[in-house]
């Protein structure tokens, strides 16, 4: 892909010499017209979607470096998945230097955009939502960039997600900023990823706020150097809809931000309010696993300069409310399970320091050894501390960041 677009760049009669705009317009075959537009497309190109409803009966791909997808407006550029007959995503990009933006996408029944192996993607000013409400059926993941590079999501909005509404995974020098992911089961999680910034969102009405995980067996994994900063995490007390067997299923209603077996997280200058669980909460990989090279510890998090308010007081976890009683009633800002030993697969144990520091009121758990059930609790205060390393903001390609102005 990137050989391409090097070598139309250098030909003076290449198709990024001559990049067109090309225009699509509501109407019959509204289908053909699209995938045909976005088949069709030479590198440069901008593939325009006329303000309108499209309704479509399958998904759209783009494997075509360097095009721009634009609407007019989420509100007025809609592409209405309703009657997708297979579940997938309602557009799927495998391609790299990709701009997706001022559309509206409705009801797929997979995933609303997906980004898969690009270097290269920003989904800007758009809107995915399923217009039943929160259910179980709903598309697992809203915006979905996987095993890319260079990701950007911008002034975006997420409703209804069975899984995540803004979902990250396995990916490189990612930002996510000025977005809203609301009444999906998580707002937005950064999964098995490195060098993210998460900046200036908005999750609110969600069952979980925002999270930070690292899974096993997954092709990437050690999840590390993650920021959230000032993001308002609003309100995540919905009931979670995920279906049974999904990890996200046992996020507890209620928790404002979760951040589990990941290394180098900063949680600062965030606003989180009004959660009835845990406002932040670090955890160790809660499950049995079988993968030797995974570590399921939480490693090196600091939460500092943070804003907290009327949080903790109803947690839905289990053995929360007994916790909580056990600390006066309400669960303090910070909470962190203590786990700070695993077993590895096959045999022996490892040990490390949990690593979290925090300049506002905790506990720890103490459960010690991962796996243990928050039933065993022995809650005692986490001593305030605070991290003073930081490292510099995400950076994205400059052509890239100038697309999505």
């Amino acid at each position: 892909m990137r050989t391409a677009l090097l070598i139309a760049a250098l030909l003076g009669g290449s198709s990024l010499a001559q990049a067109k705009m090309i225009h699509v317009g509501p109407g019959g075959n509204a289908q053909e017209k699209l995938q045909t537009a976005l088949i069709e497309a030479q590198p440069g190109d901008t593939v325009h979607i006329a303000a309108g409803r499209y309704a479509l009966a399958d998904g759209l791909s783009l494997d075509v470096d360097g095009v721009t997808v634009k609407g007019d407006g989420p509100d007025k550029t809609i592409l209405d998945f309703t009657a997708q007959k297979v579940a997938g995503e309602g557009l799927l990009i495998t391609s790299d230097n990709v701009v997706v933006r001022d559309l509206g996408i409705e009801n797929a029944a997979g995933n609303g955009v997906k980004s898969k192996g690009s270097d290269g993607i920003a989904l800007v000013n758009l809107r995915v939502e399923w217009t039943g409400g929160p259910k179980s059926t709903n598309g697992a993941y809203g915006l979905y960039p996987v095993s890319s590079k260079n990701v950007l999501i911008d002034r975006s909005v997420v409703k209804g997600a069975s899984d995540a509404g803004i979902y990250v995974g396995q990916s490189q020098n990612i930002i996510v900023r000025n977005s809203r992911a609301e009444m999906n089961v998580a707002g937005i999680e950064i999964e098995n990823s490195y060098d993210a910034d998460v900046v200036g969102n908005t999750a609110t009405n969600n069952a979980g706020g925002i999270l930070v995980f690292d899974l096993p067996d997954l092709p990437q994994q050690g999840g590390r150097n993650v920021k959230l900063v000032n993001n308002q995490v609003i309100d995540n007390n919905h009931v979670n809809f995920a279906a049974p067997g999904n990890i996200v299923a046992g996020v507890p209603s209620g928790t404002g931000i979760m951040v589990m077996a990941n290394a180098n997280v900063m949680v600062t200058g965030n606003h989180v309010m009004g959660n009835n669980g845990s406002a932040v909460m670090v955890v160790a990989y809660t499950q049995a696993f079988t993968d030797k090279a995974y570590n399921p510890l939480p490693r090196a998090v600091a939460i500092a300069g943070n804003h907290f308010m009327n949080n903790g007081k109803s947690p839905s976890f289990a053995g929360g409310k007994e916790i909580a009683a056990a600390v006066g009633g309400t669960l303090p800002p910070v909470m962190w399970d203590g786990v700070t030993r695993y077993n590895v697969p096959g045999g022996g144990e490892k040990s490390a320091d949990g690593g979290i520091a925090s300049d506002a009121p905790g506990i720890t758990l103490n459960l010690g050894l991962q796996g243990t059930p928050a039933a065993q609790a022995r809650p005692a205060p986490l001593a305030a501390t605070r991290l003073t390393a930081d490292r510099a903001a995400i950076v994205l390609p400059a052509a890239l960041e100038a697309r999505a102005k």
